[in-house]
């Protein structure tokens, strides 16, 4: 193995560790601070036993869970009810791998060590464990495979309530990944590549490049497929627990229900590094290109960015289960099938349309400048989508327009 090589494997173990460590710190911690929401919006203390302000409490819980004693039913398919929450937390913790968290690592070392020889790097390294060319689409491929895990728990555990969440995950998580997929095909027209380092390059352009602008109802479906592929509220019908006990996971305990739950958050993690990705800039720091210069404050700074913005979105998950209620289950497949897989492909048609029209007849060719005409080219889509085809449900809730004979109030006798 030559020094450049054993250097570039070095490297890729460091970022794998830290990556992970990160990771799953940020999933134990999501949970305190869903407490600390939840607390806020009902008005009450929330978690404070556990450490000063309840810091303490996510190592409380995993110390409990494992602790714990692993119950398997008597009529559980033993195989598969132990591997299911282990291919749920695999597909979880595999995608963060590839998400860029930072601006490129400048990175010169030339050491020799005992028993491994010399090691060897030089010039910037990406942040992240791996850049992958085909980006994004190993991400859809493998959060596929998150859901072999629910419906394998479901059935495996030998009990009806369970095996009505599986099947509903899988429902449900098939039917939104397909609207996820067509609300990122847009991002694909527009930007000509679907690595992820690529797609935060092109929204470096100009003041504020984001692809949020341009593109606002991709970024709209991508979001609200985010909450359904997750199974958060207000799209938790596989768990339900006024309908099925506890869903997929009612049969698990210990550390197997741990790995549902630390699968479920990892996922909220996922989708809000990649919702940023895709749609925020990344790393990207709006306004300038001083975090371009390449250095360590740089690599710090977008850091610390990145990392500002999925907690923003974090918050959104956890905001939006303390404030909507539950859809019902044929709501969520209408809203998938009959209005979000239409529209998305009406919305491909429109965006290609558009940049053909931009670039064609128009014949701009600067990015920023593209943007712009993209966006004011959204503005009636918006509108069309939130204030005429809605009727006002999503916007103003469950209002009800009544007339004035309505509120009159009847004459006596």
């Amino acid at each position: 193995m030559s020094p450049e090589l054993k250097g570039f494997v070095l490297v890729a173990l460091v970022k794998l560790v830290a990556v992970f460590t990160f990771v799953m710190l940020l999933v134990a911690y999501s949970t305190l601070l869903e407490r600390w929401i939840a607390a806020w919006i009902q008005d009450r203390i929330g978690p404070n036993r556990a450490g000063p302000k309840g810091l303490f409490q996510p190592l409380a819980d995993g110390l409990k869970n494992l602790l714990k004693e692993e119950v398997i039913p008597g009529g559980a398919n033993k195989v598969f009810f132990v591997i299911a929450p282990a291919i749920s937390l695999m597909a979880a913790l595999m995608i963060p791998l590839t998400i860029p968290w930072a601006a490129p690592i400048p990175l010169e070392f030339d050491v020799t060590w005992p028993l491994v020889g010399r090691m060897v790097h030089h010039g910037s390294t990406a942040a992240a464990v791996t850049v992958m060319p085909i980006g994004f689409l190993y991400v859809l491929a493998i959060s596929s495979i998150g859901v072999y895990g629910i419906a394998l728990g479901g059935w495996a555990s030998n009990n009806k309530y369970s095996l009505l969440g599986g099947l509903r995950a899988t429902a449900q998580m098939v039917s939104y990944e397909v609207a996820m997929g067509l609300s990122i095909i847009p991002v694909l027209l527009l930007v000509g590549n679907v690595s992820f380092v690529e797609i935060v390059k092109v929204q470096q352009e100009g003041p504020i490049g984001w692809l949020i602008l341009p593109l606002a109802l991709s970024a709209f479906m991508f979001l609200v497929s985010g909450f359904a592929e997750t199974n958060r509220v207000p799209f938790d019908m596989p768990e339900s627990e006024s309908e099925l006990v506890a869903g997929y996971h009612t049969e698990y305990s210990a550390m197997k229900f741990s790995a549902f739950m630390i699968a479920e958050f990892a996922g909220m993690v996922t989708i809000s590094m990649m919702f940023v990705t895709l749609f925020l800039g990344g790393w990207d720091i709006p306004g300038t290109h001083w975090d371009e210069a390449g250095g360590m404050l740089q690599v710090a700074a977008t850091a610390g960015v990145f990392f500002v913005k999925v907690l923003l979105f974090l918050f959104l998950f956890m905001w939006i289960r303390w404030t909507l209620p539950r859809f019902r289950y044929d709501q969520l497949m209408a809203l998938g099938w009959k209005v979000f897989i239409p529209m998305g492909l009406v919305y491909i048609m429109f965006i290609a349309v558009s940049l053909w029209l931009v670039e064609g007849p128009l014949g701009v060719t600067s990015g920023p400048l593209r943007m712009g005409i993209l966006f004011l080219f959204n503005l009636p889509v918006l509108v069309l989508v939130f204030r005429v085809l809605d009727r006002g449900r999503l916007i103003r809730g469950v209002s009800v327009h009544r007339t004035a004979a309505a509120v009159r109030p009847a004459r006596a006798g």
